[in-house]
C-alpha cells in the first residue's frame, strides 16, 4: 500500500473519530435538554425518591461533570451505563443482544438484495427496451417508491393474516423471512437500476466494441469485462446500504416483533430510558461511519484508477 493511500486512510480514520465524538456530544446534551426526566413515568414518585434515584445514577451532578464521566466511560471501558428501566442490565448488554439479531437480519437482506439486484440489472441492460427490461423497471420503480413500513404491513397482512403462510412473529427463524424481504426490496430495486445504468454505460465503451470486433465471445465480454466494471458503483453503495439496512430497521422490527436493536431503540424512547437511547444512537451512528469508511477504501481497491484525496 502506497504512502498516499495510507495518508488517506489515516485522514478518514481521524475524521471518523471526530464524527463519532460529535455524535456522542450532541446526543448527550440533546437528551439532557429534553423536558421532563427519565423517572417521570414512575407512579406517585415522591421528591425524596426521585432525588435518591437521580443520585444513584449520577444525574444530580453538574452537567459537564456528567458529560466528562460519560465520555470517559465510553472511551476507556466502552460502557454506556446501566439501563434506567430494565433494572440490573447494562446498556451495552441490551445493545449487544439486539445488534446480533439486527446484523443477521441486515446481512441476509443486504446480500439477497445484492445478488438479485445485480442479476436483474444485468438482464435489463442486456435486454434494453425489450419487454423484460420494461417489466423489471416498472417493478423496481414501485419498490423504490414504496416505504418499507408500508411494504412490511402489506406483506404481514397477506402472508401472515390472510394466507397464513408465514408467522408474523420475527423471533423465530421462519418469522425472519418477511422482515428480510421487507428490508431487501428497496435496496434490491435500487441496485437493479444502478447495475442496469452502469452496465449500459460500460457496454458503450470503446474497449467493449474492440473486443467484439476481435471476435471475443459474448459471455466473456459480459462476465469478464462489462459486469466487473459495472459493479464498481454497486460496491461503493453496498457498504452504506448495509449500515442503513441495520439502522433503518427500526419500524420493520417493531412491525414484525423482531427482538433487534431497532425494537430496543423504539422501546427505550417510549420508556424514556435515556442511557439506552444515547447508547443505541451512538452505536448505530458509529456503524454508519465505519461502513462508509470501508466503502471508500474498497472503491480504491476495486478501481485502482481512483485517486484518493
Amino acid at each position: 500500500m502506497n504512502p498516499k493511500t495510507m495518508r488517506y486512510i489515516l485522514k478518514r480514520l481521524l475524521l471518523a473519530i471526530l464524527t463519532v465524538w460529535v455524535v456522542i456530544t450532541v446526543t448527550f446534551f440533546v437528551m439532557r435538554a429534553v423536558p421532563g426526566g427519565p423517572f417521570m413515568s414512575e407512579k406517585a414518585i415522591t421528591p425524596a425518591a426521585q432525588a435518591a434515584l437521580e443520585a444513584k445514577y449520577g444525574l444530580d451532578k453538574p452537567l459537564l461533570t456528567q458529560y466528562g464521566t460519560y465520555l470517559k466511560d465510553i472511551v476507556t471501558k466502552f460502557d454506556f451505563g446501566p439501563s434506567l428501566k430494565q433494572r440490573g442490565q447494562s446498556v451495552i448488554t441490551i445493545i449487544s443482544r439486539g445488534l446480533k439479531v439486527s446484523l443477521r437480519l441486515g446481512v441476509i437482506a443486504a446480500f439477497s438484495a445484492l445478488l438479485v439486484g445485480v442479476i436483474l440489472g444485468s438482464v435489463a441492460a442486456l435486454r434494453r427496451n425489450k419487454i423484460v427490461d420494461r417489466v423489471i423497471m416498472v417493478i423496481t420503480t414501485a419498490f423504490v417508491s414504496m416505504p418499507s413500513f408500508i411494504m412490511g404491513t402489506l406483506l404481514l397482512v397477506l402472508f401472515s393474516i390472510k394466507w397464513m403462510l408465514l408467522p408474523a412473529n420475527g423471533s423465530t427463524a421462519a418469522g425472519l423471512v418477511l422482515p428480510v424481504v421487507t428490508l431487501a426490496l428497496y435496496p434490491m430495486a435500487y441496485i437493479t437500476r444502478l447495475t442496469r445504468s452502469s452496465m449500459l454505460d460500460v457496454l458503450g465503451q470503446d474497449y467493449i466494441r474492440t473486443a467484439r470486433a476481435k471476435g471475443v465471445s459474448g459471455g466473456r465480454i459480459i462476465f469478464g469485462h462489462a459486469l466487473k466494471n459495472s459493479l464498481i458503483p454497486v460496491i461503493t453503495y453496498f457498504g452504506p446500504m448495509l449500515a442503513y439496512i441495520v439502522t433503518g430497521s427500526l419500524v420493520v422490527e417493531k412491525i414484525f416483533a423482531v427482538p433487534g436493536i431497532g425494537r430496543a431503540f423504539v422501546n427505550s424512547i417510549t420508556n424514556r430510558d435515556y442511557p439506552l437511547i444515547m447508547g443505541t444512537t451512538i452505536v448505530l451512528a458509529t456503524l454508519i461511519v465505519v461502513m462508509n469508511l470501508v466503502s471508500d477504501i474498497l472503491y480504491k481497491v476495486v478501481d485502482p484508477r481512483i485517486t484518493l484525496e
